[in-house]
């Protein structure tokens, strides 16, 4: 019986190279949004997408940048957010007939793209020893089946129980309550591969592992930095922010190995509803957002901060009591004197060399900043998966604090989240780490949790390739594809006992499978969630915070459907674990009362999240508190990294296509960098092709050999872009293969998928 493949297979045609859109979003994002809602079926699409982040309506699957409190849009969505919505709603089904004709193997040789486009799953399946096809299993015998395999386990910790980002907060507390209740703190997430390094940062700087801006800080910001993201695929509703605080007057600097369209020029799609807008917004080339771009090298934004403070400082020197805010800094932080003397003692060159930005360039930013009287920072997953993440995050802060710039109206650390419940997962105890309100959930329940920190994601890998962990459970994601060292991942995986996996589509973690393995299909945010007590809704915690409900409204794509809450309730339910588990997945209302017992923020819940959206507390924003270890907020002292990159070697990083959220794939072509029909491509400087002695559009191998072990990415096809030297440019999933699972962030233990120094090759050679 041939062993499914954990990879993508090889494309069968190279990818075309064309010319990339000169502004993010416009007609075309538009001309994109109406094929789709053709797709889903006129009414069908028209409803979905007249709902979605609306306050009765459902929040967007995508990215979690938040939506107005109150004045939101007829379509408050983007071109990627209609994607999403379109691949939830889309009237495709897989079911028992399209599995009999399609063995795991077979289907592990398609593609990401065709795996995801074949439509929903219906009902759930199962994959049992042996057997080379999933069948149908009812949910009972499914959930217990899972029962059986986690009472046979030597302990709770043999056990782990994964969640994305995409899962409620109220099926997330109920998911961390089953674990505990199980007796594991294993409780791998999609934040430790993304955004671990941002609450790790924040929260030794400032006391809160979160950011301190909210949407209105941005009208009245006067400067703004977004470093290590690309907000035109990412995050595309923040492009209006940018825009209209740019209109305002607010100045942008973009820090970034790549240079991303979404920051360069952007046309609003809001402007092609209304006629006097529409006719310049279509003749023009788009709004100009970023003032100024600062290429840095792949991880070079530590020694670009270093270079920012130090300017500021050297300023200060010149001009005592004109730059810093030191009221703030002697009424609020902690390491000020420290950081200074580092600061005095670094050397440009040393600077400029591990940054790859000019020194006037690097000075022209941080004047910028010495005039702004309020600034924003804002990164994602450029800076949160370096090897000095968390270090380089808390450069970040200090660069704020350094002006007083948080605690107040207009400024702040903006870390944007990429799923659109990650954040909300975390404050639902979605932790491998004890919560702060641990007892209260014991009081609450009845029981004792377990006090020892369990697995994360890397470390969950590590104990089922060890065969420490047994049964793998995934409440939403795609495990195989969004984690690091594919193959080793696979292996970790074929070496559990079971695999369970809760989706909305079919894709690769499903295929790569312990001994037994469970899909069990789920309701998608934008259906209909009818329970025994009635129509429920859910909630989602956004980038800043901001709690929102979420309603869907249209039908189910089948009725053997079950929602996320009825899901994590009938497994507990047949573990026998102590909880009302019926009562909760009739009425999601006590699930939220329950959630106001025990997590601080949420009390009346219901209620409020009835009323409108509302804010959690933020002490650092809202009264310049700081919960650290030293009441204060820190400045940190950071060593600018050494290159480790050797003669021949590159720094890869791995990002999106603009035709793709996380790991699904919804189309062939990214257009903002001019690629089309592809995704095996590696982006390289053409002074570096031809150093190498290739040539545009041929066919490599990538290969990484961290920690002796040999990794090959194969089949990239070289495209020339503006990437620094030595740096290239590859797309995931496709090159996670590459990301070596003993390279983390030190403090987080993210992957460096923005770091991984490898080689390459003519292909074959």
């Amino acid at each position: 019986m041939s062993v499914p493949s954990a990879q993508p297979p090889p494309e069968t045609e190279p990818p075309r190279l064309g010319a990339p859109s000169a502004a993010a979003a416009g007609l075309k994002a538009v001309g994109v949004t109406a094929a789709l809602v053709g797709r889903m079926g006129v009414a069908r699409g028209v409803r979905a997408l007249l709902d979605v982040n609306q306050a009765d309506g459902f929040d967007c699957q995508s990215c979690a940048w938040p939506s107005p409190d109150r004045d939101r849009h007829t379509f408050e969505f983007c071109e990627n957010g209609a994607k999403a919505v379109a691949d939830e709603a889309t009237p495709l089904k897989i079911g028992r007939e399209f599995f009999a004709a399609h063995s795991v193997a077979e289907l592990a040789a398609r593609s990401d793209h065709w795996l995801n486009a074949q439509g929903r799953l219906v009902e759930p399946l199962v994959l049992r020893p042996g057997a080379t096809h999933y069948a149908p299993i009812a949910w009972d015998d499914a959930f217990q089946l899972i029962a059986a395999e986690l009472r046979t386990l030597p302990t709770p910790d043999a056990a782990a129980f994964y969640t994305s980002g995409r899962t409620s907060n109220e099926a997330a507390f109920l998911w961390q309550l089953l674990a505990r209740q199980f007796g594991t703190n294993n409780l791998p997430d999609c934040s430790n591969m993304c955004h671990e390094s941002s609450g790790a940062a924040l929260t030794e700087s400032i006391g809160i592992g979160k950011g301190t801006v909210t949407l209105e800080d941005f009208d009245h910001a006067e400067a703004i930095f977004v470093i290590g993201q690309n907000p035109g695929t990412n995050h595309p509703r923040m492009l209006s922010a940018l825009a209209s605080a740019k209109a305002r007057g607010a100045t942008i600097v973009s820090i970034n190995p790549l240079p991303e369209i979404g920051t360069e020029r952007f046309k609003n799609p809001q402007d092609f509803l209304h006629p006097l807008k529409a006719l310049p917004t279509l003749a023009g080339e788009g709004a100009r957002l970023a003032d100024l771009w600062l290429q840095s090298r792949i991880a070079g934004d530590l020694a670009v901060f270093k270079g920012l403070m130090k300017a500021m400082l050297e300023a200060e020197d010149a001009a005592p009591g004109t730059v810093l805010d030191h009221a703030f800094i002697h009424g609020h932080t902690h390491g000020f004197e420290a950081l200074a003397a580092d600061l005095r003692a670094a050397h440009w060159g040393e600077i400029i060399g591990a940054s790859g930005v000019a020194e006037n360039e690097i000075r022209a930013a941080a004047a910028i900043a010495i005039q702004s009287r309020a600034t924003i920072c804002c990164w994602a997953m450029g800076l949160t998966q370096q090897p000095e993440a968390v270090t380089t995050i808390q450069q970040v802060v200090n660069f704020l604090l350094l002006r007083g710039s948080i605690g107040r109206r207009g400024a702040g650390a903006c870390p944007v989240r990429g799923h659109s419940n990650v954040q909300g997962d975390r404050t639902m105890g979605i932790c491998e780490r004890v919560p702060a309100w641990i007892d209260q959930l014991d009081v609450e329940f009845g029981f004792v949790s377990p006090r020892a920190h369990g697995l994360d994601t890397v470390e969950a890998i590590r104990a089922m390739h060890d065969g420490r962990v047994r049964v793998f459970v995934a409440m939403g994601g795609n495990f195989l594809s969004a984690t690091p060292d594919t193959e080793f991942t696979a292996a970790a995986l074929r070496r559990c006992a079971l695999t369970a996996h809760v989706s909305t589509k079919l894709n690769r973690a499903h295929l790569v499978t312990g001994r037994t393995a469970l899909i069990l299909p789920c309701l998608g945010r934008s259906e209909r969630d009818v329970q025994s007590g009635g129509e429920q809704l859910v909630t989602t915690e956004d980038s800043m915070g901001i709690i929102n409900s979420s309603r869907g409204r249209l039908a189910p794509a089948s009725p053997g459907l079950r929602s996320e809450v009825a899901i994590v309730c009938g497994l507990g339910e047949a573990l026998g674990l102590r909880a009302p588990w019926r009562e909760f997945a009739a009425n999601y209302d006590l699930v939220r009362e329950r959630i106001a017992r025990v997590v601080p923020g949420f009390e009346d819940y219901s209620r409020r999240v009835r009323a409108g959206p509302f804010s959690l507390p933020n002490a650092p924003r809202e009264r310049r508190e700081w919960r650290t270890a030293t009441k204060r907020a820190n400045f940190f002292v950071a060593p600018i990294p050494p290159s480790v990159a050797g003669p021949g070697e590159f720094v890869m990083m791995t990002i999106r296509t603009h035709d793709q959220f996380n790991t699904t794939v919804y189309g062939l072509d990214d257009r903002y960098r001019g690629v089309f029909g592809g995704r095996r491509v590696v982006f390289m400087h053409a002074d570096d092709i031809a150093a190498l002695g290739l040539m545009q559009g041929q066919r490599v191998d990538l290969t990484n050999r961290h920690g002796g072990a040999e990794r090959v990415a194969r089949g990239f096809m070289v495209a020339p872009y503006r990437i620094p030297r030595g740096c290239v440019a590859t797309y995931f999933p496709e090159a996670n293969v590459l990301v070596p699972i003993g390279s983390t962030a030190a403090g987080s233990n993210t992957p460096t998928s923005k770091f991984v120094v490898v080689t390459i090759a003519a292909a074959g050679g």
